[in-house]
């Protein structure tokens, strides 16, 4: 029962000491494992550093005289930082205009047409109707059109021709 007893009590003081412990257990890991950092190798022996609360990254390289991390360039803040410049020269701009012309608005409020100068016109509506007015085509069109087909025709007449003469072995 002694023996019970003294089991009971060291078994119950590790568990004070794990318990009370643990905290400074978990803070003694590194920050990778508690979830902060997440590590991928690169292609050069080297490591890239996410940090999650942050969403930075860095390249991380030994250089034999230990670690070094150096922070990549963000790509979204210069882009960001050229949004906002860009911002500030159009607003020059339009401050400029004004001086010249006090008509200047911020926006046009009339949407541009949007038309292309190298499409055909399509059929009209006529005023007042709902009805498609379609182009007839000109004389000249016509013209053309009954020129190729009469062009046409005669080749086909003579192939045909030829077939014949060729089939029956020159006797016709």
């Amino acid at each position: 029962m002694r023996m019970a007893m003294s089991l009971s009590k060291s078994l119950m003081a590790a568990a004070i000491l794990l318990v009370a412990g643990g905290p400074a257990f978990a803070q003694a890991r590194p920050d990778t494992e508690n979830g902060r950092y997440a590590l991928s190798p690169t292609g050069d022996g080297g490591m890239l550093r996410l940090d999650t609360k942050t969403g930075t990254v860095s390249t991380c390289t030994n250089s034999g005289t230990g670690w070094a991390c150096y922070a990549v360039p963000d790509e979204r803040a210069a882009l960001d930082a050229e949004i906002g410049r860009l911002q500030a020269d159009n607003e020059k701009l339009k401050a400029q205009l004004a001086e010249r012309d006090g008509t200047v608005t911020g926006k046009s409020e009339d949407a541009l047409p949007k038309s292309d100068s190298l499409k055909k016109p399509g059929p009209k509506v006529a005023e007042g109707e709902r009805k498609l007015e379609i182009p007839l085509p000109s004389d000249a069109d016509m013209d053309r059109v009954m020129s190729f087909l009469e062009r046409a025709w005669r080749r086909l007449i003579e192939m045909a021709n030829r077939v014949q003469k060729d089939v029956s072995g020159g006797r016709i």
